[in-house]
């Protein structure tokens, strides 16, 4: 089935048409490109040369969409204008074509076109040289190459700069998109690392809050409640200090904030602080002497460290509590230690997200460690099932270490985890 040409730009159609009224103008005022007379004389020679005129400006309508047919028929007219007295409308219109063919033609046919022309420049320019024998010739073949290979030059080089910019603006476009990508991504990650702090800061502070205020309510005994009140009191202070901290880097815009990260030398205090809310930390290594960690490492360390005592106290049954720190094989290990029984401390039960099992296995991972959670058997004096933490985080900046994995499902012998972290 034939298939018809798209209707033709406004640009294109003004083209065609100002060429042909153009052709009209010199046709009637007499101006020819050629003084000689025609290769075909005839009584009215002059009116042929209205033919190609008009066959180059229906060609002037296919330039975009149909450029190989636009320049074919457009150079059968310029032939055969030769025979005529010549239009200069028809050999400027078919300058144009060659012009469009190179811009919006093919790739194939827009790198061809300047070799093609080229070769028909010199080609020409040497047989005028071959049959009149005069330097005239040159410049015959000067107008060949300013009507063929002058504007299919322009329109490659047009077009390669078109391309160009079009690959410019792509890959403008493709690193915003790329800018963009990392911003989100940085936006999500300092939001999780923030959601972390949060936790870690209020998380133990609120659970002893709780624990010692349903004491407080349900034990009708004076020095119980004082007690359990004072417990209260020194955890709410200590948390709204550390909220009050962790505000001020976020307000700060100095490089020289003051920081709430804590180290490895506060676990004697956070130890302490475990006991006064009723934890029964009977065994504390802290970890042997030797350099210090890196401050990434020892600030995940003790947040583990305190994320499981929290996890103790809000959710372990009554009993001793280890928590342990050692170095081996060029990595910090943590391992912390509690309960684990059929019903946890007496009274409402405190609630649990499970944020802080995967915050803890978060910071291990981000440092290239491993973490694991359960309960493990025959961990305590008496045989009784235990809750186990333990991490291993590098000394060193380890990248792509091993995946840690939180372990909270049913043991070999068929138990399964009876609290919610």
């Amino acid at each position: 089935m034939l298939r018809l040409p798209p209707r033709p730009p406004r640009f294109d159609v003004l083209i065609a048409l100002l060429g042909l009224l153009g052709g009209l103008l010199l046709w009637g005022l007499g101006l020819h490109t050629r003084i000689a007379a025609p290769t075909v004389p005839t009584d009215n020679s002059a009116a042929w040369t209205l033919l190609p005129l008009a066959a180059t400006a229906g060609a002037e309508l296919l330039r975009r969409s149909w450029t190989g047919c636009g320049l074919a028929v457009g150079t059968v007219a310029l032939v055969a204008d030769q025979f005529t007295v010549g239009s200069l409308a028809t050999v400027l219109m078919y300058t144009d074509l060659v012009y469009a063919a190179a811009l919006y033609g093919p790739p194939a046919r827009a790198r061809r076109l300047p070799a093609v022309t080229g070769l028909v420049t010199v080609a020409v320019t040497l047989a005028l040289l071959a049959w009149f024998r005069e330097p005239q010739a040159l410049l015959v073949g000067l107008v060949v190459g300013v009507i063929f290979f002058g504007p299919a030059t322009t329109g490659a080089m047009l077009r390669n700069h078109r391309e160009a910019a079009a690959a410019a603006r792509l890959r403008a476009e493709q690193t915003a998109l790329l800018a963009e990508m990392d911003r989100v991504q940085a936006v999500t990650d300092e939001r999780a690392r923030m959601a972390r702090e949060l936790h870690d800061l209020v998380a133990g502070h609120l659970s002893a809050i709780a624990i010692h205020s349903t004491a407080a309510l349900s034990l009708d005994d004076e020095a119980t409640s004082r007690r359990a009140l004072g417990v209260i009191r020194e955890n709410s202070v200590a948390g709204l200090a550390e909220m009050r901290r962790l505000i001020e880097v976020l307000r700060a815009e100095e490089t020289d904030a003051p920081s709430v990260a804590p180290t490895l030398d506060g676990l004697g205090t956070l130890v302490e602080q475990a006991r006064a809310n009723g934890l029964d930390v009977r065994r504390f290594t802290p970890p042997p002497a030797g350099p210090p960690p890196p401050a990434p490492v020892g600030l995940a360390a003790y947040r583990i460290v305190q994320e499981s005592l929290t996890n103790a106290l809000k959710h372990g049954a009554p009993g001793p509590v280890d928590a342990v720190l050692g170095r081996a094989d060029g990595a910090l290990t943590v391992r912390v230690v509690s309960p684990l029984g059929p019903r946890a401390r007496p009274g409402p039960r405190v609630p649990g997200s499970g944020a802080g099992l995967v915050g803890m296995r978060e910071r291990a991972e981000l440092l290239g460690g491993s973490f694991a959670a359960g309960p493990v058997a025959g961990a305590g004096t008496g045989g009784e099932r235990r809750w186990e933490v333990r991490a291993v985080l590098p000394l060193g900046e380890a990248e792509g270490g091993p995946r840690g994995t939180v372990s909270g499902q049913a043991d070999d012998d068929g138990l399964g985890d009876t609290r919610e972290r």
